[in-house]
């Protein structure tokens, strides 16, 4: 498989993962934090920039997946690669937006 198939599932699959917040958080009438908002990450935005976010990294994602890469759900290198994606972006957001959110409360003993 080449590498830039590779690669564009891998980015693929962070861009999907990226939209789901975003769109639900817009969809629910929630503000939520985003790339717009001041500061940058940090602040929150409101439901409409964060649905249109969300259906921006859906496009990106979609083009990546389906334009640039090849995937196929029955080739392993394209699942994982996808896969990969996905779990490091949800890990990344999980962490940052805890700070935010109350998701990274420590353990009481």
């Amino acid at each position: 498989m080449p590498w830039l198939s590779v690669l564009s599932c891998f980015f693929g699959g962070a861009f999907l993962a990226n939209a789901i917040p975003h769109a639900v958080s817009g969809m629910m009438g929630r503000p939520f934090q985003s790339p717009f908002a001041k500061p940058r990450g940090e602040g929150l935005s409101s439901s409409t920039v964060n649905v249109l976010w969300g259906f921006f990294n859906v496009v990106i994602g979609y083009l990546l997946i389906c334009r640039v890469g090849d995937f196929g759900w029955r080739n392993t290198a394209d699942v994982v690669a996808f896969g990969a994606g996905a779990l490091l972006i949800a890990l990344f957001s999980a962490r940052h937006f805890g700070r935010f959110n109350g998701g990274n409360v420590p353990e009481r003993r």
